[in-house]
């Protein structure tokens, strides 16, 4: 949605980088603080009564627009099919600022009610039942009422009138009539804007037709034929210049990219566009193909300080890379798939801000920015505040709606840290199939977890109990203490919030070692005080909590030699794994008594298999597993024990009829692997 270009100043970050003309501020590059305070009473916003009767089918909105002055004059016809019986009315949510010049059904006028300050009753002839396919047009003309968030505004750039609208979250119903809610999504429309000969209108879709209907007059007529949110029907109106980039996608389309730009400002767009058309086939791969695709995605500037990503055409105030790259990441998600009320707001900002922090992580040098940078900046911001939940406690305030510090950047972390928990290939795919489920759809918070826990075999019940409805966030201590080949950990965890007494999440731990050797271990921490035990082969000098920033958290480490004492009155012998690595099963030998249970875990963080420990010796079948790299992790009351293993290729030549036993090298130190073929046997 909106994204504001307001800096918020951070005293204990000092970064800022140019990307492209526009700042990264770390921590929150569009803030909404300084949001205007509405005029009207939005506080009171519920379903209108009388809309749920029908379904919106397709609107023609015909339209005369001056941009030298706030007004509309024109006709919205609107085609509808009855979801009841016996309907005897037609409610739209429509401001009652404007004058009805008529309503016209079946070619008669009909007797319509306007109720302050957004209802309109339109009285039937006759009754229609469920399933009747029916029209209607309202003829009117006047001037929106200011509401004091902007949903209809005339304005100038460098001296030149313009008149733009911007609708999220409540504003559609200040200048055309609606169903203004989410969750009722249009199918199609037809947008013809006639004005003054020297302007040029932008809106949805493509633009079919440009034609003088009169001497000094330009009518401009777009064509949308996708599903639409009422509030990403808009409008621009001003003296455009206008150019057009093409990107391939992954299909191989040939998409126009069309750009609607300040003639003062063309250079800048220009520089500014082509870079975005990288974040375009990036999130067309990652994800899945461009949603709009056989119509265009373009930019409309405009005079709102931020952006606003209206179906295949954003409106941006300027033309830097983060902007631009948020915007588009919303064509995807919040106009693909739309959120079905405000409460789940996140589902629309937190993908759209997180999708650009990956534009940071995948071109460092194109945006001249960085990844860790950006999520320093979403951290300190989010723990500015000990408080705030990403669900949005009162959907009915715009200023709740769009919080900048919990529906923006703590949303964009929740997902950063369900990608932690769930591993790269889990998480994206998850993300595929979940736009695929509601494609020009609605969904709900509960959706998307279950197409993450569906993708990822886990269940994510306490993950969004803690993260989405939860407020706060942990202060981790990891104490440690090391002998010549291992070290012991203790991990404490104090909460921020009393909504949440624990949060369970898997916590990177780094280890160095004396002579720089270095090893990340994933702790699945599932309670206070839990005490992990690691071989590392090497002695250890350094511990480092989340370097990578992973998790929303407060985190230190310090060395407490007591642990060793304490480790070794629990641990009488050694626990030892072999053989390492293992081909058809791993033999746990040691005094696995104090361990009630096991879980192989994938370095991503997947639990591939799971068991309980009953005797001293242990024989665990690991035949299925794929070859890489794992940890077992053994877990008792008192402390676990994690040990990093790694599973070969097995391959069977059948002319031979020998098994031919592959072993696993890792890469550089890391989790990719060659393999080699090290015996035979019979």
């Amino acid at each position: 949605m909106i994204k504001f270009n307001t800096i918020l100043v951070l005293a204990s970050v000092l970064l800022s980088t140019l990307v492209m003309g526009q700042e990264v501020i770390p921590g929150q590059q569009c803030s909404h603080v300084h949001l205007p305070k509405s005029t009207q009473p939005y506080a009171a916003l519920t379903p209108t009564v009388g809309t749920e009767a029908y379904d919106m089918k397709y609107y023609r909105y015909e339209w005369y627009i001056d941009p030298a002055f706030r007004a509309l004059d024109g006709t919205v016809t609107t085609y509808f099919e009855i979801t009841e019986d016996d309907v005897d009315q037609i409610v739209f949510d429509f401001s009652t600022s404007f004058s009805i010049d008529s309503i016209i059904y079946r070619d008669q006028k009909v007797n319509f009610t306007q109720t302050p300050p957004f209802g309109l009753s339109i009285e039937l002839p006759a009754s229609l039942n469920k399933g009747a396919l029916d029209s209607l047009s309202i003829a009117y003309h006047g001037e929106p009422a200011p509401t004091g968030f902007g949903s209809f505004v005339q304005s100038t750039h460098n001296g030149t009138p313009i008149l733009w609208t911007l609708s999220e979250p409540f504003g559609a119903q200040d200048w055309w009539p609606c169903k203004n809610g989410t969750d009722d999504k249009i199918d199609s429309l037809d947008m013809i804007i006639t004005t003054p000969e020297q302007y040029r209108a932008a809106s949805n879709g493509l633009l079919i037709n440009e034609f003088s209907p009169e001497s000094g007059l330009k009518t401009y007529h777009w064509k949308h034929r996708y599903p639409i949110s009422p509030y990403l029907v808009a409008f621009a109106v001003t003296d455009f210049a206008v150019y057009t980039d093409t990107v391939a996608l992954s299909d191989g389309t040939l998409l126009p990219v069309i750009n609607y730009v300040f003639p003062e400002n063309l250079n800048e767009a220009k520089r500014g566009t082509a870079a975005n058309l990288l974040a375009m086939q990036y999130f067309d791969s990652l994800f899945v193909a461009y949603p709009f695709k056989n119509e265009k995605y373009g930019h409309a500037q405009f005079g709102w300080g931020g952006g606003m990503e209206h179906q295949t055409m954003s409106f941006v105030v300027n033309f830097g890379w983060g902007l631009l790259a948020h915007e588009l990441g919303h064509q995807w998600f919040g106009d693909y798939v739309t959120c079905k009320d405000w409460t789940h707001i996140w589902l629309n900002e937190g993908f759209a801000t997180y999708m650009e922090g990956l534009t940071y992580e995948r071109f460092p040098v194109e945006t001249n920015a960085n990844f860790m940078d950006w999520k320093r900046g979403k951290l300190y911001h989010i723990i500015s505040r000990p408080d705030g939940s990403v669900k949005v406690s009162n959907p009915n305030s715009v200023n709740n709606i769009f919080n900048s510090r919990l529906s923006y950047s703590k949303a964009s972390y929740l997902l950063h840290m369900l990608r932690w928990k769930l591993g790269d290939e889990d998480f994206f795919q998850a993300c595929r199939n979940y736009l695929e489920a509601f494609k020009f759809k609605n969904a709900v918070t509960s959706d998307l977890q279950f197409y993450m826990e569906q993708q990822s075999g886990q269940d994510l019940t306490s993950f969004f109990k803690n993260w989405f409805e939860g407020e706060g966030f942990p202060t981790y201590l990891v104490k440690w203490a090391s002998t010549d080949d291992k070290v012991v950990l203790k991990i404490l965890q104090e909460t921020s919030h009393p909504s949440v007494s624990f949060f369970d999440m898997p916590v990177p731990v780094l280890l160095i070692g004396e002579n720089g050797q270095k090893m990340e271990v994933r702790l699945e921490n599932t309670h206070n005080e839990q005490i992990f035990t690691v071989d590392v082969g090497f002695k250890l000098t350094e511990v480092q909590v989340d370097p990578e920033l992973w998790l929303i958290s407060n985190k230190s480490a310090s060395y407490d030699e007591d642990l060793i004492t304490t480790s070794t009155k629990e641990v009488h012998t050694e626990i030892k794994i072999h053989p390492n690595p293992a081909t058809d099963n791993i033999t746990i030998e040691g005094n696995t008594g104090i361990f009630d249970s096991y879980r192989i875990i994938t370095v991503n963080g997947k639990v591939m298999q799971s068991g309980v420990l009953n005797g001293k010796v242990q024989h665990i079948s690991v035949d299925q597993l794929h070859t890489g790299q794992y940890y077992l992790q053994l877990e008792g009351k008192a402390m676990n024990k994690v040990i990093k293993w790694v599973k070969n290729l097995k391959l069977i030549n059948r002319q031979q009829s020998k098994t031919c036993i592959y072993k696993a090298f890792p890469l550089n130190g890391g989790n990719a692997f060659y393999y080699h073929p090290s015996s035979y046997k019979f």
